[in-house]
C-alpha cells in the first residue's frame, strides 16, 4: 500500500540535514517555515559559532598547556572538543545557505560539509560514552582500571571511535549532493527513487539507536554501577569526578532528545500521526525548532566545565592572568601589571594526579 510518503521529493535542505518534502497530492505550501529560518537562524547560528569556537579552542589550549594529555580522561575530554570545532568549522556555510536559501559551493563541498557535520555530532557522541565508560572504571573497578586506564589505551580507543564515527556518518558522505531545482540550488540526500522512503527510516532509526538509546542504555548501566559504589563506599572526591560528567551527559540529552524524536516521528509519520500538510508543516516546525537547540550544543561543554569544572576555573583563571590579562595591563590603566605578573607566577596546584584537569 502507497503511504503519503512514497515518491516525496526532498526540495530544501536546512542546516546540516533537515528537510522539507513538498510533493503531496495538493500543493502544500511551506514557505513560511524557510522565511522565518532566513530571518532568524543567521545571527542564531553566528553567535553560536563565536562562542562556541572560542571556548572550545579554549579547553583544547588549557588541556595541551598545562600537560594533562597523560591522563586517559584529559585525551578524551580533547577528542571532545575537537569534535565540536569540527561540527563548528561547518557553520558558516551552513549560515549562508539558510540566510540565501542557495547552495553556491559545488557538489563535493555538499558531500564533505555535510559528512563533517555528521562525524562532529556522532563522534561527540562516542565520545561522551567513553569518558561515562572511563568514570564507571576509575569508580567501580578501581584496581582494574590502574591498568587499563592508560595513555596508549585512550589514545588507540580514540582512533577506534573516529572510525566507528566515520562509518556512522558514511551515508553522509555518499547520497548528498548539489541539486539545481527549477527556482534554487540544493545540497540534500539523494537516495534511489525506489529506496528513498526505507533510506529516511533508515536514517531516523540510525539517530535513534547511535544517538539516544544506545547512549542511554550505556549511561544507565554505568551510573547505576557508579551509585551504588558510592553509596557504599562515599568518597567526595571520587562523586566531583563523576559530577562533571554527569552534567555532560544530562545536557547532552536535553539537547539532542527532543530532535531525535521529532525525526523519527517524521520519518513514520504515515504510522503514528495523520499524513496531512498541517501535521507535515508542524513536524517541519518541531524539526527546525529542536535543530536549532541541538546546533547550540556544540557551546555548551566549555560553559560547564567553566561553572563545574574545580580545576578548570583555576586553570583558566591562571591562563587569563598569565597570557590576557597581563597584556591588557599595558593597555588600560585600571589593570594593574605588577600585580598581574606577581599573580601568574602562581601555578594551580596539580592536585590528583589520576584526576582530569578539568575536575
Amino acid at each position: 500500500m502507497d503511504t503519503p510518503m512514497d515518491g516525496l521529493k526532498t526540495v530544501v535542505q536546512g542546516v546540516g540535514t533537515t528537510t522539507y518534502d513538498y510533493n503531496w497530492a495538493l500543493p502544500c505550501e511551506k514557505v513560511r517555515i524557510k522565511d522565518l529560518g532566513a530571518k532568524f537562524l543567521p545571527p542564531l547560528y553566528s553567535l553560536v559559532f563565536i562562542v562556541g569556537l572560542l571556548g572550545n579552542i579554549m579547553v583544547v589550549v588549557i588541556l595541551t598547556k598545562y600537560k594533562r594529555l597523560r591522563i586517559m580522561t584529559n585525551i578524551y575530554l580533547f577528542n571532545l572538543a575537537i569534535s565540536d570545532l569540527l561540527f563548528l568549522f561547518t557553520l558558516p556555510f551552513w549560515i549562508h545557505y539558510v540566510r540565501w536559501n542557495e547552495w553556491v559551493f559545488d557538489s563535493h563541498m555538499c558531500k564533505l560539509l555535510s559528512g563533517l557535520y555528521a562525524l562532529g555530532m556522532y563522534s561527540e557522541i562516542f565520545f561522551i560514552i567513553l569518558l561515562t565508560m572511563d568514570r564507571y572504571l576509575a569508580i567501580v573497578h578501581a584496581v582494574f582500571a590502574l591498568r587499563a586506564r592508560t595513555v596508549t589505551f585512550g589514545v588507540i580507543t580514540s582512533i577506534v571511535t573516529w572510525a566507528l564515527a566515520g562509518l556512522a556518518a558514511l551515508p553522509e558522505f555518499i547520497f548528498h549532493e548539489f541539486q539545481r531545482e527549477p527556482e534554487e540550488a540544493v545540497c540534500s540526500p539523494v537516495y534511489p527513487e525506489d529506496e528513498e522512503d526505507s533510506w529516511k527510516r533508515f536514517h531516523a532509526l540510525r539517530m535513534n539507536i547511535l544517538g539516544l538509546a544506545l547512549p542511554l542504555l550505556i549511561m544507565t548501566i554505568c551510573y547505576t554501577g557508579i551509585i551504588k559504589t558510592l553509596l557504599r563506599c562515599p568518597n567526595k572526591t571520587k562523586y566531583k569526578a563523576i559530577r562533571l560528567i554527569f552534567v555532560i551527559m544530562v545536557v547532552f540529552f536535553i539537547f539532542w532528545a527532543p530532535y531525535n524524536l521529532v525525526l523519527f516521528l517524521s520519518a513514520f509519520q504515515s504510522i503514528f500521526l495523520e499524513s496531512s500538510c498541517e501535521s507535515s508543516k508542524q513536524l517541519d516546525l518541531a524539526r527546525q525548532v529542536t535543530e536549532v537547540i541541538t546546533h547550540t550544543h556544540c557551546c555548551v561543554n566549555p560553559i560547564i566545565y567553566a561553572f563545574v569544572g574545580e580545576k578548570f576555573q583555576k586553570y583558566l583563571h591562571h591562563f587569563f592572568h598569565r597570557h590576557v590579562a597581563i597584556y591588557l595591563g599595558k593597555y588600560i590603566p585600571f589593570l594593574p601589571s605588577e600585580k598581574l605578573e606577581r599573580a601568574s607566577s602562581i601555578s594551580p596546584s596539580s592536585g590528583d594526579p589520576e584526576l582530569s584537569v578539568v575536575f
